[in-house]
């Protein structure tokens, strides 16, 4: 692997988590209420309705490292290994689930089934913010080892179509960039292809403001974020500043936004006011997923 998509792989996973880390403190907020209580939200500075210390991530970032970790242990894409993986991740408290991935969990315990049957309530973007250890465990297998992967790990919780045509378009997005594309390349590819399946995610338009977790709500927030800006501060500015589940666009917009301007785009002020065990666990976890060579179980 060239040393360009290494520091691309590391700009995803710290980009992940400085996004969650910068956009937790207005989660659930206003654009109007973030402006009077903030101007232009751009530290890193914890607080918010979580009360986090500065630095901390939510679980976009802990649900990944968690997924991450099933991977590199059991050294294949195991849907079983994964499923106990978040078990383990709530049973250790995290300071924060979404309801859906709760249920999956809870569901999963009970049955010992890791695909959730399909439910029109699922269409939540849990399954999109965690999806990064697949993408890099599979950089050198087949597209369709990708998509695999991504309902594999996405079932175990969120089973719908939406959420997983999200998720396999922000996958492709991120493995597409880490491999050297641009954004021109990601609109042609798998936005158009996203867009043409499931029309509901165009993102041309009225600016999307205070998005829900709704997969696409979240994506159309991104996508103007991402495709309106060139670098990636502006990138992470933009999209947490227009509130509603910010630290899940902010992980999301952070882990494209990452693999296409690099590990040295990322801002030192973030980089440094993230937590440093946070900041070591993404970057180890970043090489080693991107050193292995995972197989489907």
């Amino acid at each position: 692997m060239s040393g360009s998509a290494l520091q691309r792989g590391l700009g995803a996973y710290l980009g992940l988590a400085v996004g969650d880390a910068l956009g937790a403190t207005v989660e659930f907020m206003t654009p109007r209420e973030i402006q009077a209580d903030h101007g232009v939200h751009r530290r890193i500075i914890g607080g918010g309705w979580l009360h986090l210390k500065p630095g901390t991530v939510t679980d976009d970032t802990t649900m990944s490292l968690a997924l991450g970790r099933a991977i590199l242990a059991s050294d294949t894409l195991d849907g079983v290994a994964m499923a106990e993986a978040f078990s383990q991740w709530m049973r250790d408290r995290p300071v924060d689930i979404g309801h859906t991935v709760r249920r999956g969990i809870i569901r999963y315990r009970r049955t010992g089934e890791i695909e959730t049957p399909l439910n029109d309530n699922d269409a939540g973007n849990g399954a999109c913010m965690r999806v990064l250890p697949v993408v890099l465990a599979t950089l050198d297998q087949p597209l369709d080892a990708l998509n695999e992967a991504c309902y594999l790990q996405g079932r175990i919780t969120h089973h719908h179509p939406l959420s997983d045509a999200g998720t396999v378009c922000v996958a492709t997005m991120v493995r597409m960039a880490i491999q050297g594309c641009g954004p021109a390349d990601l609109i042609q590819g798998p936005v158009e292809a996203l867009v043409t399946a499931h029309p509901e995610f165009r993102f041309r338009g009225k600016r999307e403001e205070n998005p829900s977790g709704f997969i696409v709500h979240t994506l159309r927030a991104v996508f103007q974020a991402l495709f309106d800006t060139d670098n990636f501060e502006d990138c992470l500015v933009d999209v947490v500043n227009r509130g509603g589940d910010a630290d899940t666009t902010g992980a999301i917009a952070g882990m494209i936004a990452g693999a296409l301007y690099g590990e040295a785009s990322i801002p030192h002020p973030w980089r440094s006011a993230l937590d440093g065990r946070v900041a070591e666990a993404v970057t180890t976890q970043a090489r080693a997923l991107m050193a292995g060579d995972c197989l489907p179980a």
